[in-house]
């Protein structure tokens, strides 16, 4: 009788440890769970502080660009402003699409020496900027381009139509990922311009230029921190792109890219139209 109330208590013994045991396990696991959900959601309220501080970067500089007093107004030629707005630190460079390189509009010639300032070879520069050029090109129907034949075996052709995208450039035979990356923040659909502007091509644009100098590129680029006279911008452009970069303390990162088009101060209209937008590092 005392032998089988032992063995009864042992049993109930062990079962009370078992139940503890499986309940410090479910609460380990609940209080794993917890924090990876607290850590998630201090990562996301972190991303959206640094979002909509680059968006307060963005509007920053649509501000600066047009400023009315020369001082205050920003060069859009790729320089970058830095700032601090709430807590998080703020890199912001602005663009006047005047200054870059029109896929569509752009010469030969300055096509040439664009991918040439790249880093390309004269002869690798001149057989992509043919490319290119018999990519937006009309070509009958039954005709094709000296280029064709570089698309054999993919599984698309030459559109032989106005680019649609700047990414489109990425599918002209030639054109490799590093040399996209490289030439992605001086190119452009929005100028119209057969050259870019001198007065507000970034450093590889301006080097696009036929007959362009190093000691010429250099003078124009003093030229643009003196004084200008009271306008919209040092390029007179209306259509810019602008890189805002927004890092917090913790050192979360935001990076927005957009193409804004001002629009004046016209009664019930935005002050700006968006052409192109992107969130996120360049591809």
């Amino acid at each position: 009788m005392i032998a089988a109330r032992r063995r009864q208590r042992g049993i109930a013994l062990l079962v009370v440890l078992w139940a503890c045991t499986l309940l410090a396990v479910l609460l380990g696991g609940y209080a794993m769970l917890a924090r990876t959900e607290g850590m998630q959601a201090r990562y996301q309220f972190a991303q959206a502080q640094a979002h909509y501080a680059a968006e307060a970067g963005l509007a920053r500089a649509i501000v600066g660009l047009q400023a009315q007093q020369p001082a205050q107004r920003w060069i859009a030629d790729g320089r970058a402003y830095d700032f601090r707005f709430d807590n998080a630190q703020l890199h912001v460079s602005a663009i006047d699409e005047n200054g870059k390189v029109d896929l569509n509009a752009g010469s030969p010639q300055v096509l040439q020496g664009l991918f040439r300032a790249a880093g390309l070879r004269e002869d690798e520069a001149q057989r992509l900027a043919r490319a290119v050029v018999d990519w937006r090109s009309f070509v009958p129907l039954g005709a094709s381009a000296p280029t064709d034949g570089l698309y054999a075996g993919r599984d698309y052709a030459p559109r032989h139509a106005p680019f649609a995208s700047l990414e489109e450039l990425q599918q002209v035979a030639g054109m490799t990922p590093a040399l996209y990356v490289r030439v992605a923040p001086v190119i452009t659909l929005w100028s119209g311009r057969e050259s870019p502007d001198q007065g507000s091509a970034p450093p590889l644009a301006l080097a696009a230029i036929p007959g362009m100098t190093p000691e010429q590129a250099a003078e124009i680029a003093a030229a643009r921190t003196k004084p200008q006279p009271t306008g919209l911008v040092a390029g007179g452009g209306v259509t810019h792109s602008i890189r805002s970069e927004a890092m917090l303390a913790d050192g979360t990162r935001a990076v927005l890219r957009a193409t804004i088009r001002l629009q004046g101060a016209r009664s019930g209209a935005q002050p700006y139209a968006v052409l192109h937008w992107q969130e996120g590092e360049e591809e």
